[in-house]
Parts: structure tokens; sequence; C-alpha cells
């Protein structure tokens, strides 16, 4: 499934240069146009970063939020640094159906795990950051990607599994804002290691042969931003090439 992103700081949409506040391209367009834009061109879901939010916990944007899934277009995934578990309430009260958990399912996995038991599995969404360093391993990163947690992928996978993860958004740094491609060979790798997790594919697509590339490793879904905010390509496009055999 092709799932387009929206990152959002006070009510814009925006993109980030590998997670730096200080590297921001702002667009012109309405978040909630560009709901209804997506939509129509056959986006099932959607994925909302919330910026301000993850920056100020005190300045959620939980009420645009609120009114981009109240259009009922589409089914919506949102985080941005989710840290209680009233934030997790609340993005699911206010329409979302998957709460996206990041640097906190490293920092603490036994709360995160009470979330997944709790809100069930389909509910949360593992967003998982890694950095591949020289020896090969898939290293995760957190406090938007500027510490090394130290963790491995595989590592937090493993305890994850063991209350029924079955979500995970996972990004390559290195090529998060780049146009130049996914890392393939980890989404491969991590596919074919979790055949019981539904994976998403992000960072990196810049045209539609990159979606092409994401085929053979079995991800579930592939996330694209800032290849469709400046028109790359189409999402309409994306889509058609994604369900092409």
């Amino acid at each position: 499934m092709i799932i387009p992103a929206l990152d959002l700081i006070d009510g814009s949409i925006v993109r980030l240069y590998q997670g730096d506040y200080e590297q921001k391209t702002q667009y012109s367009l309405d978040p909630i146009e560009t709901v209804h834009n997506y939509a129509d061109q056959g986006a099932q879901w959607l994925h909302i970063v919330d910026l301000t939010g993850a920056k100020d916990t005190q300045k959620r944007q939980i009420e645009l939020i609120k009114r981009m899934a109240a259009t009922k277009r589409m089914r919506f995934q949102s985080g941005g640094g989710i840290r209680t578990e009233e934030d997790v309430a609340q993005l699911l009260e206010a329409g979302v159906e998957r709460v996206v958990i990041g640097s906190l399912a490293v920092k603490e996995p036994e709360l995160v795990k009470g979330w997944i038991t709790k809100y069930g599995a389909e509910h949360i969404v593992l967003a998982l950051d890694i950095n591949i360093n020289d020896k090969g391993e898939k290293m995760i990163a957190t406090h938007g990607w500027q510490e090394d947690s130290g963790v491995r992928l595989e590592d937090l996978l493993n305890d994850f599994l063991s209350v029924g993860c079955r979500h995970v958004l996972c990004t390559d740094i290195s090529k998060d804002g780049t146009l130049s491609g996914s890392n393939k060979t980890l989404y491969k790798e991590v596919v074919a290691a979790y055949p019981s997790v539904q994976w998403q594919a992000s960072g990196g697509i810049g045209s539609i042969q990159d979606i092409e590339d994401l085929k053979p490793t079995e991800v579930q879904g592939v996330i694209l931003g800032r290849s469709l905010l400046e028109g790359k390509f189409t999402l309409e496009e994306a889509i058609s090439c994604w369900q092409s055999a």
C-alpha cells in the first residue's frame, strides 16, 4: 500500500531534511485540502507527523488532526513525540486509528508494550529509525535521530513480538529526504526475518522506479513524503505502480 505522509508544524505542511528542524522546507498547501486531494487520487491511509507536538507536548496540533480525521476520506496514523498514555488516548479519540511511537519504544519498552496489550496491536505502530553502522548492524536512533540508542533493531523487535506487535514503520536515516532511493536490502532482510510484521518502508523515494524497486522486498506499505510534495510524480501514479503486477 502507498501511504502519503504529511509533516505539520504550526498548522503548515513542511519537510525536514533528516529530522533537522533547522533544515525545513515549508509548502503552501492546506492540510485539509491535501487530505481531500490525496483521497481523490486513491489513498486509503495518511501518515501524519505532528512536529510541533514532538518538540513541545503542550502545543500538540490535536485540533487540526481531529479536523483531518473528521473528513473520513481515509484512515489515519499519527505520531510525533508520543510520551504518555494520555497522548495515545487523545489521538485515538481524535479519530486516528494507529498511533505511531518512536523513541519511547526504546526508552520505555515495558510502558509501550502495555499500550499494545491495552489498545490492541492494530492501533500501535512502532517507528524505528535505523542507522546501519560499519559492522552492518541496524542500530536504532532516538530523539529525532540525534542519539544512537545502542539498541539493535532485532533485539527491540524480538521483545515487542512477545505482545503481538504488528506494525513497524522503518526508516533508514541516511536515505530520508534525499530522493535517492530506498534501502532495498534492509527491507528485504527485515521482511524475511519477521514475516508476522506489517512493514512500512520510509525514506528516499524519489521516482516511480524507486517504488517499483521496493516491490520484491514485499513490504506492506511505502511512505511517500517529499516526492509527492515536490511533484516528482503523482500519488495516483504511485498507487498504480504499486498495484501493477
